[in-house]
């Protein structure tokens, strides 16, 4: 496999990491993770052991995917977004026993500086604003902000807020992209 890294990166014996994918500076890829192709790793990331991250990813600089976080194809985390594992951590107790999965499916977006609590499931194409705390399941193309994390609306494929409502029977159109979404008893569906 082909991938580029910084001379002052770390990539342990084992980490499997796909064609075209880039790392850069002072990073530490751990020998169980899994990467794959054109993913752009930035400066001062970890990736531990039982992380997955899927194709065409974009992880900026000063980001921890901690074990049991798997992140979907082209999913992109903002500057210093952070993961969690544990859900009560002490310093004194071990509970590498109690880690959570974390999901954070196809094309959702993960804003600067937010905090994403282990064990939750993050819609295809979700946005979480910049500072969000997430600790409950988010739906696909949700918008969210605040902490905790609420949702304030719906965002298109092309990362542009929808005029929907938050529940209820309706449907818009992308003015990007010309797809349409529909509302359905609290999700949205693309349906052209």
């Amino acid at each position: 496999m082909k991938f580029k890294k910084h001379e002052t990166s770390i990539i342990d014996e084992g980490a499997e990491i796909g064609n075209n994918t880039q790392i850069w500076h002072w990073s530490h890829i751990c020998g169980g993770a899994k990467i794959g192709s054109d993913v752009s790793i930035g400066q001062n990331v970890f990736v531990g052991n039982k992380a997955v991250i899927h194709s065409k990813c974009k992880i900026q600089n000063n980001v921890s995917i901690y074990d049991n976080v798997c992140l979907e194809e082209g999913v992109f985390c903002g500057p210093s977004a952070v993961f969690t594992n544990v859900y009560n951590p002490r310093a004194l107790i071990n509970r590498k026993h109690e880690y959570k999965d974390t999901l954070v499916k196809k094309g959702a977006t993960l804003g600067a500086n937010c905090t994403i609590i282990c064990g939750v499931e993050i819609g295809e194409f979700a946005f979480i604003a910049a500072g969000a705390v997430v600790n409950k399941n988010v739906p696909s193309y949700a918008l969210m902000v605040g902490m905790p994390a609420k949702q304030i609306g719906w965002i298109s494929e092309h990362g542009e807020k929808l005029d929907l409502p938050l529940s209820g029977s309706a449907q818009t159109t992308c003015r990007h992209t010309g797809k349409i979404y529909k509302l359905t008893d609290k999700l949205v569906s693309v349906i052209f």
